[in-house]
């Protein structure tokens, strides 16, 4: 059996970054700079759906916020 068919059994967690993008990061390694915990973490798959569920506007915050104030403006 090769590697690609081992089951992950890493545990992640989902991790948000001041632009409110999201990842999944191993739970034992400490986040990469600039992004924080995002309050779930398990196997690889169950983190991905909760992005799916949560990440619903792919847009960087940054955007969004001048995008917002272009069409109030």
């Amino acid at each position: 059996m090769n590697r690609d068919e081992q089951e992950d059994t890493t545990i992640y967690k989902v991790v948000v970054n001041h632009e409110e993008q999201y990842s999944i990061w191993p739970a034992d390694r400490e986040n990469a700079l600039g992004w924080n915990d995002a309050g779930k973490s398990g196997p690889k798959q169950e983190c991905l759906d909760y992005i799916k569920e949560v990440w619903t506007d792919m847009r960087p915050l940054s955007l969004r916020k001048k995008m917002e104030e272009q069409s109030n403006g």
